[in-house]
């Protein structure tokens, strides 16, 4: 193991429970070493949690533990797991949907259900609403600093068992292209869809071109637009929009120093649709 381990929940930083999880897990191992993947996912959210890991994992050593804690049914019979990638990193989490991103786009080799009887923080068996710290904090400290191997989480699960959220796919008919808007790039707004670079090169795309961009939510639409296809944001004008490739080789929508998102009120999610058509070019005049 590599002894690190990386932590996601949507506990937020305002009261001790990440604090908490980090004073098990140096109690596992003082020499163990901890990084916070995010505390800021929307509570709940667990579609947000499952892209999360799937933007993150595959950037990190072999044998990196990830604990992923995004609960609303804590408590309840849903399994705690603990699932290993096919590039040799390990994520536990409650089985509610959090591994989807990451089985469909990496891959998933085995998963073992979390034997509380061995790993859970001793003393802890009355409490049943923080998992987080006394199953997944223990269990992924336990793993990363080698406490215990994989085998010894508990016993194997079949991995096509593992919940898995709906997670639409992208096509195109009739040269429209259409996805969904996956995720937001928080902190700047640009909107994140699951359309990728290669399928969206089947429009016969290339950087300069100009796109018909429409944004349904459900059936109302809330955007329709032409924009340009750019490298950079150095491409467009500031304010305008374009579309780009993201750091996961996906095609984003942004406005040049602007929040593409908070401009046109677009949210995520399965309910969320995007239209890309390509706009011929006009020959002569």
């Amino acid at each position: 193991m590599s002894n690190n381990l990386v932590l996601q929940t949507d506990f937020g930083l305002s009261d001790g429970a990440v604090s908490a999880m980090y004073g098990v897990a140096i109690s596992v191992n003082p020499a163990i070493r901890i990084f916070d993947l995010t505390h800021d996912i929307p509570q709940y959210n667990i579609w947000e949690g499952s892209y999360r890991l799937y933007q993150t994992v595959a950037y990190w050593p072999e044998g990196t533990v990830f604990v992923s804690v995004v609960d609303p049914g804590v408590g309840s019979e849903r399994r705690s797991i603990v699932a290993k990638t096919t590039q040799n990193h390990y994520v536990v989490t409650p089985d509610n949907g959090t591994l989807t991103h990451i089985k469909s786009s990496i891959g998933i080799t085995a998963v073992r259900i979390i034997d509380e009887t061995v790993n859970r923080l001793p003393r802890s068996g009355e409490s049943y609403t923080f998992h987080g710290r006394d199953v997944y904090a223990y269990t992924g400290a336990r793993l990363a600093s080698g406490v215990i191997t994989f085998e010894e989480v508990g016993p194997e699960l079949p991995s096509d068992s593992v919940i898995e959220l709906p997670k639409p796919e992208a096509s195109i008919t009739d040269q429209v292209l259409t996805g969904n808007i996956d995720i937001l790039d928080v902190r700047f707004g640009n909107l994140w869809t699951n359309i990728d670079r290669i399928l969206f090169q089947d429009l016969g795309a290339k950087y300069g071109d100009s796109f018909e961009v429409t944004i349904e939510n459900d059936t109302r639409q809330v955007y329709k637009n032409i924009m340009t296809y750019g490298r950079t944001f150095a491409d467009i004008h500031l304010g305008e929009p374009l579309l780009y490739v993201n750091s996961l080789d996906k095609i984003g929508v942004a406005i040049n120093q602007g929040s593409f998102s908070k401009a046109y009120h677009v949210e995520t999610g399965a309910s969320w649709k995007i239209s890309i058509r390509k706009i011929a070019k006009i020959i002569g005049g």
